[in-house]
């Protein structure tokens, strides 16, 4: 069969680009996409395969500020020109699966998220924004949320990244979806013999990720010291807030994270996240997490053997539990927790996902 695959865009490197090379070493493909930024993706390796991009692409300072974009995504996405396929894996948390199937192809939609801003986080997204602009988002996010459903009818079957993911897309598409989860390159990380005094975590530096609660509990704990890995438009008003107790240390690149990671007390992590692969790579450093109790963190962490949970994204619930896992400290096992993460590594997903794609064209 004639395979392509969509994704939303390739502008940033982040889980979905993971997955989506993964998905590469099954259906070395061409790529349909809204946006690529080749110069932003030099680690990646999808300049050595056909990457196709939308009309966004020829719009001055489109993938910088693709986001102002959003109206014109769905036209834009149902524009892709994939009629020569006769099978579509789309790979979307954002539009991809909207894109336009004929008569006689099949599509499978892999699905990281059902779109946040839509469905969960609209006011969490529209709070920076004047009155003025809330009200023409309102309007246009209802629009596009009618669209995303009915887009939804154009996929003969969703795989979810957990059971989390998967439940949101019955509840905002009535659809059933079968669970794969995403590749971790488990075997980049290791756990060390030499132990710092340091809590760390890592993420792209947005809203929702919650850094800021930490920022400000570590302001409460002068005599702790917080690591910080990652770069986003939060960065500049987390730097102001932050205390001397707490470092940014921007992107990284893979190695100096392990290293990192392995050296470190434990991880912390607060968001609400469909799965979280940064939980898994600090896992397969040997390091317990302290996490929210919420979304994907719930199937990824195993409570007592590999974690602690906190119940709510505040302060104080946050704080109580990191001098609960103080307690609890040194009857955590680096090498059980290193063992449990590696549920999750690449080479599960590559078996999973093939042979769910198998049986599906099986059964046609």
């Amino acid at each position: 069969m004639k395979t392509v695959l969509v994704h939303d865009w390739l502008i940033n490197e982040g889980g979905a680009e993971k997955v989506l090379e993964a998905i590469l070493e099954l259906f070395p493909s061409p790529i349909y996409t809204l946006l690529y930024a080749k110069q932003l993706m030099q680690r990646a390796p999808f300049h050595a395969y056909d990457v196709r991009s939308s009309f966004l692409q020829k719009i001055p300072l489109a993938t910088r500020h693709h986001r102002m974009l959003l109206p014109l995504f769905p036209k834009a996405i149902k524009a892709l020109d994939v009629s020569g396929a006769d099978l579509v894996i789309s790979s979307s948390h954002a539009v991809a699966k909207g894109v336009h199937i004929e008569e006689g192809q099949k599509h499978i939609c892999y699905c990281h998220t059902p779109m946040r801003y839509l469905w969960d986080l609209e006011e969490l997204y529209l709070h920076a924004f004047p009155a003025w602009q809330k009200k023409y988002l309102r309007k246009l996010f209802r629009h596009l949320r009618k669209w995303d459903v009915q887009t939804a009818n154009n996929v003969n079957l969703f795989l979810a990244n957990s059971a989390y993911v998967a439940k949101r897309i019955f509840k905002h598409y009535g659809k059933e979806a079968t669970v794969v989860y995403p590749p971790v390159d488990t075997e980049a990380f290791f756990i060390s013999p030499q132990k710092e005094s340091y809590f760390i975590t890592h993420a792209r530096l947005v809203s929702y990720k919650r850094i800021d609660l930490l920022v400000e509990a570590f302001s409460f704990m002068p005599d702790k010291r917080l690591l910080i890995i990652g770069e986003g438009p939060e960065g500049k008003r987390l730097k102001k807030l932050a205390t001397k107790n707490v470092e940014f240390l921007g992107f990284q690149p893979q190695e100096r994270l392990a290293e990192l990671l392995s050296k470190a007390r434990a991880y912390l992590f607060c968001a609400e996240e469909d799965f979280g692969i940064g939980v898994v790579e600090a896992q397969s450093s040997g390091l317990p997490v302290i996490a929210l109790g919420k979304g994907g963190a719930l199937e990824t962490i195993q409570k007592g053997l590999s974690g602690v949970f906190f119940q709510d994204a505040t302060l104080s619930s946050f704080m109580e539990t990191l001098h609960l896992f103080e307690e609890k400290e040194p009857y955590f096992d680096p090498f059980a927790i290193r063992t449990w993460s590696l549920q999750f590594s690449k080479e599960r997903f590559l078996m999973q996902f093939s042979r769910v794609v198998s049986e599906f064209l099986n059964s046609l």
